[in-house]
C-alpha cells in the first residue's frame, strides 16, 4: 500500500492534501523520499520560525525528553513559569499568561476572559465579541463563530454560539458597539483573509475609543506575534495595548504551544479553565530555546535585514510580473503577492511545488510566503529563482 493510499484509508479526510513525502528538513531547505530538495518559504504555516533540524531547539526538546514531557498543571512547571515570565517581559505589557496547545485554544480563553469580565464588572452582562470581515481565529465552534467569513459558517456545525458579529471595516465597528459588547477581536494583518495589514492610525484610533467605551481589544497574534512582524508582536508594532493577546504558530518552533495573555490578569479564578497538555515541560522548553534564537536575531539587526531583503525580493518579482498580480502585501516576514485571479493563485502554487518551492495560498487571491525566521540570503535568493521559473509560463 502506498502512503497516498494508506492516507486516504485511515486517515480523516479533511485537507486537499498534496503527497510529497518530506522526511528532513535542514534550514529552509527541505528533502523528499526521493532526496530532492524545495525551498521551504511556508514554514509549516508560520510554526517552523527557527527552521528545521535548528540544533539549540532540538537540543532543548532532547534535553527535556530525557528527564521529564509532561505532568499536570495540579503541579508548578518551572519551564512554564520562566517562559511566562520571558513571554510578559518581552511584550513589554504587564499581564499573565495561560498555556493552551493551538492558536484556537488561546482565542477560546480569550473568549472567556472576556466573557467572564462582561459577566463580572458591569451592572448588565455584556457578551458580545464584534470581530471583522475576512478574519479567522481558529476550527473550535465557538472561534468558527468568532471568523467573519460565511463560508466557514456552514449549517452541518450549526448552531453555533450567539454573541458574534462581523464589521467590514474598522470605522464600522464604533457604531457596531452597542451596550452588550464586551470586546472587538482583530487580527493587525489578516492572514487567512489575504495577509492584509490595518493601518497603524486607525488601529491606535480604535484602542483609544475602546478603552474609553470599557470595551476589551482582544488582538489575535496567532499568526503575527513572536517576531512575525519584526517585532516580538506586532501590537508593539502598532504602538498599542491590547487588553487580550493570544500567541501560538512559531512560539513553539514546531511543538504546538498556544497563549492567552492579559492585563486584567485577576478575572479568571481556580476552576474557570484548564488543559491538560498545556504548558507542559516539552512546549514550554521548546518555547524558551525558540525565544533564545530569535531574541539573539532582532538583537544582532540580523531579522531586520532579512526581513528587507525578502520584502525588496517579492516586491521586484510584483513589479516585474504585474500582469499576474495586483500588488505585493504584508508586514515583515509574513507576505503575499495579491493574484489577479484564482486561477492564477492556483496555478503559481501548483507551479512553484513542482520546481521544489513551498508555497502557501490564502484568501482573496492572495499567494502567501511565511518563510522561518531564520531564512538566509542564499535560501531567499534560490527559493525567488524557482518562483521565478515556476511563473514564467504562466
Amino acid at each position: 500500500m502506498t502512503l497516498e493510499q494508506l492516507d486516504k484509508q485511515y486517515v480523516l479526510q479533511t485537507y486537499a492534501r498534496d503527497y510529497t513525502n518530506f522526511v528532513k528538513g535542514v534550514g529552509s531547505t527541505l528533502y523528499d523520499e526521493n532526496g530532492r530538495d524545495y525551498i521551504d518559504f511556508a514554514s509549516g504555516i508560520g510554526v517552523n520560525s527557527v527552521g528545521h533540524g535548528n540544533e539549540k531547539l532540538t537540543e532543548a526538546i532532547c534535553e527535556q525528553a530525557k528527564k521529564i514531557i509532561h505532568i499536570s498543571n495540579l503541579q508548578v512547571i518551572e519551564p512554564q513559569a520562566r517562559l511566562a515570565e520571558r513571554i510578559v517581559n518581552l511584550s513589554g505589557y504587564d499581564m499573565g499568561v495561560f498555556f493552551a496547545n493551538s492558536g484556537a485554544e488561546a482565542n477560546e480563553g480569550a473568549i472567556k476572559i472576556a466573557r467572564k469580565y462582561g459577566e463580572t464588572r458591569f451592572e448588565n452582562k455584556r457578551y458580545k465579541v464584534i470581530t471583522l470581515e475576512h478574519s479567522f481565529h481558529g476550527r473550535t465552534i465557538t472561534t468558527v463563530k468568532a471568523t467573519g467569513q460565511e463560508s466557514f459558517h456552514t449549517p452541518h456545525f450549526s448552531p453555533y454560539p450567539d454573541g458574534f458579529s462581523y464589521e467590514k471595516s474598522i470605522e464600522d465597528v464604533y457604531t457596531a458597539i452597542d451596550d452588550e459588547t464586551v470586546a472587538v477581536l482583530i487580527e493587525l494583518v489578516q492572514g487567512e483573509g489575504g495577509v492584509q495589514p490595518f493601518g497603524k492610525e486607525e488601529i491606535q484610533k480604535l484602542a483609544a475609543h475602546l478603552k474609553q467605551k470599557e470595551v476589551l481589544l482582544i488582538v489575535d497574534e496567532v499568526q503575527t506575534g513572536v517576531y512575525r512582524t519584526g517585532e516580538f508582536l506586532a501590537s508593539n508594532l502598532y504602538e498599542i495595548e491590547p487588553d487580550i493577546i493570544t500567541l501560538a504558530k512559531g512560539l513553539g518552533g514546531g511543538v504546538p504551544i498556544g497563549a492567552v495573555m492579559t492585563k486584567h490578569k485577576d478575572v479568571l479564578s481556580v476552576g474557570d479553565h484548564g488543559s491538560t497538555f498545556g504548558g507542559n515541560y516539552l512546549s514550554t522548553s521548546a518555547g524558551l530555546a525558540v525565544l533564545n534564537v530569535l531574541e539573539a536575531l532582532y538583537e544582532s539587526g540580523a531579522l531586520a535585514e532579512t526581513l528587507v531583503y525578502f520584502e525588496q525580493k517579492l516586491e521586484s518579482v510584483s513589479q516585474k510580473y504585474d500582469n499576474l498580480f495586483e500588488k505585493e502585501v504584508g508586514l515583515g516576514l509574513m507576505r503575499g503577492l495579491r493574484a489577479k485571479s484564482a486561477e492564477i493563485q492556483g496555478n503559481v502554487l501548483k507551479n512553484s511545488l513542482k520546481e521544489g518551492l513551498v508555497v502557501l495560498k490564502a484568501g482573496r487571491n492572495t499567494v502567501r510566503f511565511l518563510p522561518s525566521l531564520t531564512i538566509t540570503k542564499s535560501e531567499i535568493d534560490e527559493g525567488f529563482k524557482r518562483f521565478e521559473t515556476a511563473i514564467n509560463t504562466l
